[in-house]
Formats: structure tokens, sequence, C-alpha cells
């Protein structure tokens, strides 16, 4: 197979349809690849890469290198050290080549649905994708979440979800109002410190862990004590799920303060030109960055059964129920690693192996069908 970053145009034919260029669906490329199942692979960017390219100046993954590689191919640098969005970026593309994928690119699905009993995504311009199987990689980060709150600014309030936030001059001057106190806040927090007022409104209280331990990345210990393996339903697991801690890397509470950041409690209403927080006090932000996260938006797969009643992927460690359906590159699909490159090639193993058991049982299947014809 050759590595093609232009789109083919044209409808097409494969066993198995990839959804997502990113880590999770080169992951699952890569097994694919090794199990010698015909796979296509499609990516809304222009380049794979281009989702971490395009994010904020300043942003580092979450992890070291030496916890942040796909299989067969380690990530240059510093194995302790932490590489930036654009290294990450260079290094997917480098992994894409080196597999020698079928990619095409600039490809955004608009509907997948069934259809005379193969699955057939539809493009946004048009294409048609029939795969007899169909592995959705498309990632957590889909859409910006910005609560309702926002509408009660007034127009004159200039405001972007993080998603959107590049540097400091991305940033009319005057004070700055950052609403989430997530990693992604306090990175956006810092950024701006240097050239402006900031005041980072503060939601449940943040549990932040040392960067090392015993000279160690903390994330070697997690990695060795299995704590990464730690299952969605285990006790471990629904702990870290609730607390959702990250690493001190400089970005800790009294780090902020010492920048220059104004420490706010929850927001909790909007008057106009004014944040209102919930000790009573009330700010007037020039501008509002809102580091709220995102949500997942799936109604573009209209297959019975592969989303519940609020629109969340339905699925067992990244088996769906509809048949020849998977994911990876959920959080929490198998463990706290899922939400990790380090755990994509785990999660990618396991779920190309269960399409490959359904392949062989839908083959038998339809020989003892024909065979009883």
């Amino acid at each position: 197979m050759s590595w093609d970053a232009s789109n083919s145009g044209g409808g097409r034919r494969t066993e198995v349809l990839v959804i997502g260029a990113g880590q999770a669906g080169l992951a699952a490329a890569n097994e694919l690849k090794k199990a010698g199942v015909d796979y296509l692979l499609l990516d809304a960017a222009a380049a794979v890469g281009d989702s971490w390219r395009q994010r904020y100046e300043t942003l580092t993954l979450f992890t070291p290198r030496s916890i942040s590689s796909l299989p067969g191919l380690p990530l240059p640098g510093d194995s302790e050290g932490y590489a930036t969005k654009d290294e990450f970026a260079a290094y997917l593309s480098r992994y894409a080549k080196m597999g020698g994928h079928r990619i095409e690119t600039r490809t955004r699905i608009s509907s997948l649905r069934r259809k005379q009993g193969a699955l057939e995504a539809v493009s946004d311009d048009g294409r048609l994708y029939s795969a007899s199987a169909v592995i959705v990689a498309t990632g957590p980060f889909s859409i910006p979440r910005i609560p309702s709150i926002a509408e009660r600014f007034s127009d004159e309030i200039r405001q972007m979800h993080v998603a959107d936030f590049q540097n400091a001059g991305s940033v009319a001057e005057g004070p700055v109002l950052v609403v989430g106190d997530g990693a992604s806040g306090r990175d956006v927090a810092l950024a701006l410190a240097t050239s402006h007022q900031v005041l980072l409104a503060r939601g449940r209280g943040r549990k932040l862990f040392p960067e090392r331990i015993l000279g160690r990345s903390t994330w070697w210990w997690l990695q060795r004590l299995g704590l990464l393996g730690a299952k969605p339903d285990s006790i471990i697991g629904r702990r870290m799920r609730r607390i959702d801690p990250f690493p001190n890397r400089g970005n800790d509470d009294a780090t902020l303060i010492r920048k220059g950041v104004a420490l706010k409690p929850r927001l909790v209403s909007v008057d106009g030109c004014h944040a209102v927080f919930a000790d009573g006090s009330r700010e007037a932000p020039r501008t509002v960055v809102w580091a709220t996260g995102y949500r997942d938006e799936f109604d573009w797969i209209r297959i019975e059964g592969a989303v519940d009643a609020e629109g969340r992927l339905l699925h067992q460690e990244g088996v769906s129920p509809v048949p020849g359906l998977y994911f990876v590159g959920r959080p929490w699909q198998r463990n706290r690693a899922s939400a990790l490159i380090a755990g994509a090639g785990e999660d990618a193993s396991f779920v190309v192996e269960a399409l490959r058991r359904w392949i062989r049982e839908d083959t038998r299947r339809s020989v003892n069908i024909r065979d009883d014809g």
C-alpha cells in the first residue's frame, strides 16, 4: 500500500474503513496492516497531524516522551521531556508514512449508515465509502463546549473557546477572564499573564500530582504500578475518574498567583459586561476565553443501537453492539491509559482482534447460508 495524502475522489469499497487519522486511527491502521486486512483511513484535516498543529502555541503533550509513542516508532528526544504539539504532529506524519497507509485527507464524514448488509459512509461533499466494518477514531475533542451563560455577555465582550486560542497576540488588550482551570485553562492563563491582566475562574477543586517522585516521572510510577491499567468500574478507576488529576508542571495555584494571575471562584452569573463569581465579586473582562472542555457529537452515526437516547456511544471496550462497528481513542475505553497516547496501541490491538473474530464468524455464517441454500 502507498501512503496517499491527497483526495482521490470517487467512491470506494474496502474491508475496513477507519474514520480519523490521529494517533488512535493510525494505531488501528497499524494493527489492521499486521493482520493483513484491507483498510482505508479517512481524515477531515488537510494533513495528518493538523489537529495538533492547530492548537495553542504553548501546548505540549500531557505525558513524557517515554510513554507517548505509538507501536513501532519511538518518539525522538529526551525520554523524560514533553514533546511540543508541533513535534508530535510531525511524529504522526512520519508514523503514517512509515506505515504506508492509504489515507484520504480533507474528507469529513457527514453520515454513517447500514445499507444492503454493509456500512456506508458519506462525506460532506457527497463521496461514498462502503465497508464491511468501520472503526471510528475521531477522538474525544469534537465540538467545543461553551456554557449557555456565555450568551448573557454583552456583544462588547470578545469571546473565544480555547480551541481557537493561539497565543497572547490573538487576544485584544484589556483584562482577560479564563473560565475553567483544567490543564488547558491554566496553560492559557500563564501564556497571557506576561501581557494581560488575567482572571482565572475555577470550578471544583483541582488535584495536581507532582511531576516527579524519587527522581522518576510520576507517569513512570503509574505505569509501573499498573495504575494506567485501572478499569473504569474498578475502585481505583472510579476514584481516578472522579478526581481527574493532572501533573503539576509549573501550573499550580502558587505559580499562577506568582505570575500575576488572579484566582477567582466559580463563575455563576453574567450581567452584560460583568462576570459575577460565587463569592459575589464582579469583574469586567474585555475578553473571555472558555476552557470548558469539549463534547462529543455522533448524530452523524445513523445506525440504530449505536448511540443511546442522549447521543452517547454504546460500546463495550470499543466494541459496539452494532455488528461491524468499533471505536478507538475514547477516554476510559478500556482503562486509564485509553485517554493517553500510551494506550492507543493496546486498545487498537484489542479492537482489531475483536473485529477479526467478527469477520471470521460472519464469513462462516455466509458459507453456511450458501450451503443450506
